[in-house]
């Protein structure tokens, strides 16, 4: 297991071994999940109240297909950890954040200062999502 280098969760930290997606909907008992590229986050969706976890891999950090799948789940309404492990570079954090990502564990570890920067770099956003901030547009229609 590659050790969360960032966590923005008040709760304790999941330690549970994750199990694949496949695994999981066999056998449903475990707390933990990990999904893959090509793994169909929605495959999930009749479990979430049980998830405590839910690792996303970045193989690569050109493979994206893991943004959707933290979207998918928090638009569900999932509340648990979503995890981003693998390939994450800091080019990556701001925007794995505003998909829903509130830990990461990096295969290599990233400098914090440079993480930190990351994830305060853009101030406005122009497009709602997962981590509840107003777009542009709404602050600027606000009576």
């Amino acid at each position: 297991m590659v050790e969360v280098q960032f966590r923005f969760r008040d709760d304790e930290a999941v330690n549970d071994p994750a199990v694949t997606v496949d695994a999981f909907t066999e056998q449903s008992n475990a707390t933990a999940v990990r999904i893959e590229p090509g793994d169909d986050a929605r495959a999930l969706l009749p479990y979430l109240d049980q998830l405590a976890l839910v690792e996303v891999n970045f193989p690569a950090w050109t493979d994206g297909r893991g943004y959707s799948s933290a979207r998918i789940l928090r638009e569900a309404g999932y509340t648990g950890e979503i995890r981003a492990v693998g390939d994450v570079v800091i080019d990556m954090l701001s925007h794995l954040k505003r998909c829903g990502f509130d830990a990461f564990a990096p295969e290599h570890p990233l400098n914090p200062t440079d993480a930190q920067n990351a994830f305060e770099r853009w101030d406005n956003v122009y497009q709602a999502t997962a981590d509840g901030r107003k777009p542009i547009w709404a602050l600027r229609h606000q009576s």
